[in-house]
């Protein structure tokens, strides 16, 4: 079964990002409703036991457990955060469960995001996931650029990079984050470019690179933890999230950060002055969480 896509864009201008949400809302909220129908077909010729929503907010039903997996229950969007966190609990609280891939205590890589006072639903903290694993692999590269995330701001940070790594000392990988199909790779002098790269090649390049460069999204940056690396963030503009992570991150001195605008390579520097991602293993009791189903 295919889900309908959000298609979720972003405005070239940071400072229209309200705007263009409440634009979006209408079709955000089709969407929804195409995903409730879409569920409730399913569930007529294919019986279930329960269901499990990655930030799906129409993937639940009356009759089946549900449960929606974010680390987002609250949800910045500047002076209207409140708004933005009221409504994304409301729809959070029709689910049974909400599940958080973070750590559960006060030392978490998720802040107010996933640890909100007085919340009105069933919480469960996962601690954070990742595909990858941890190699001792030799080092490759100095330094790896990963790309992601929504356009125009992807490419107009590649721009900005492929100038700015120019005169960077060290051998670099560079993942624009484009997918293709067919993987591409070209050299310029000392940076490997590759348009895309699967996942066991991605494990692989983090694993062989000294420090990485990228923007401060949740799931990098519990990749990061889990490999234990030294990063730079530098988050997608008129993103709060990207921002405020990578404010948290450089506050608690596990990683610096520059504004899309104002970063230069001398700021890469930095990171010998943190101290990097630390991991710590989180045991959680399977058996007792998907009693649920």
């Amino acid at each position: 079964m295919e889900l309908p896509s959000y298609n979720i864009t972003y405005s070239k201008n940071p400072k229209n990002f309200k705007v263009k949400l409440l634009k979006d809302s209408p079709h955000l909220l089709k969407t929804i409703k195409k995903e409730k129908k879409a569920i409730k077909a399913f569930i007529k010729t294919n019986p279930i036991a329960g269901i499990i929503s990655d930030n799906r907010f129409g993937v639940r039903h009356k009759s089946i457990p549900s449960v929606f997996i974010t680390h987002q229950l609250q949800v910045l969007s500047g002076n209207t955060t409140w708004l933005s966190s009221k409504m994304h609990q409301h729809i959070i609280s029709k689910f049974d469960e909400c599940w958080i891939p973070d750590y559960k205590g006060s030392k978490n890589l998720s802040g107010v995001l996933g640890h909100p006072e007085n919340f009105e639903a069933t919480l469960k903290y996962l601690g954070p996931l990742s595909r990858f694993e941890k190699q001792n692999l030799k080092i490759k590269y100095q330094l790896l650029v990963v790309l992601s995330g929504p356009e125009p701001q992807r490419t107009f940070l590649e721009e900005k990079l492929l100038i700015e790594l120019k005169s960077y000392k060290g051998n670099i990988c560079f993942i624009k984050g484009v997918v293709a199909p067919k993987q591409t790779q070209t050299q310029q002098e000392h940076i490997s470019i590759y348009n895309y790269m699967t996942s066991t090649e991605l494990e692989t390049a983090i694993n062989t690179s000294n420090m990485v460069l990228g923007r401060s999204g949740y799931t990098s940056i519990m990749d990061l933890a889990k490999l234990e690396k030294k990063a730079f963030f530098i988050p997608t503009p008129g993103q709060f999230e990207q921002e405020y992570l990578a404010k948290k991150l450089k506050a608690e001195h596990i990683a610096p950060y520059a504004s899309q605008d104002e970063f230069d390579i001398e700021q890469l520097t930095e990171i010998e002055n943190y101290n990097g991602f630390k991991f710590e293993a989180f045991q959680v009791n399977y058996n007792k969480l998907f009693g649920l189903f």
